[in-house]
């Protein structure tokens, strides 16, 4: 735990600005409590050219919630960083759950890989915004950089889970059709 603490002061130290301090909590905002990618999911859901993509991110943002904050949060029980290393001046409410693994992280990874998995262009501008808010955990001291490095696995993981269910579920849907054809 010590290296993560060496990078957090590092940031701190380094890199903590009254733009960056403006900055990162508004980046942040769009990963609270996934709102930001469970609307675009949503959106998707409308369109009939986003909907499959929309069908990965929401099996993906489920398996966040449940596997992730749900289970392993308890589970795992990690004290936030804030909690340990207390001169920080937080920036943003100081989170009452556990910080294993970042929430934030894991659902913008999740809903962006999928968004990637439908549109290359429209996916590296969604996990490049993904970073941007897993490094807000960091700069906003709430979180440890192993919590974002599973979040970010996790999140990724999630979403080529919710593509396998969705691509097997489009595949038995599309032989459907033909195997009733043939009686």
């Amino acid at each position: 735990m010590e290296w993560e603490f060496t990078l957090l002061n590092a940031i701190q130290d380094h890199l903590r600005c009254g733009f960056m301090d403006t900055v990162m909590p508004i980046i942040t905002f769009f990963g609270n409590g996934g709102w930001f990618w469970i609307a675009l999911t949503l959106i998707g859901l409308i369109f009939k050219k986003t909907r499959k993509y929309a069908c990965m991110s929401a099996i993906a943002l489920v398996l966040c919630l449940v596997l992730g904050n749900m289970i392993l949060k308890p589970l795992i029980a990690r004290i936030r960083p804030y909690d340990i290393q207390t001169g920080i001046q937080l920036l943003v409410k100081a989170p009452h759950d556990y910080a294993f693994p970042s929430g934030h992280t894991q659902a913008s990874f999740a809903a962006a890989t999928a968004i990637f998995f439908m549109h290359k262009r429209y996916g590296i501008a969604a996990l490049i915004f993904a970073s941007l808010i897993a490094f807000s955990r960091l700069y906003l001291f709430v979180h440890y950089p192993t919590d974002v490095l599973a979040g970010i696995c996790f999140g990724v993981l999630y979403a080529w889970i919710g593509r396998w269910i969705v691509e097997a579920i489009v595949k038995k849907h599309q032989q459907k059709p033909s195997a009733a054809v043939q009686h």
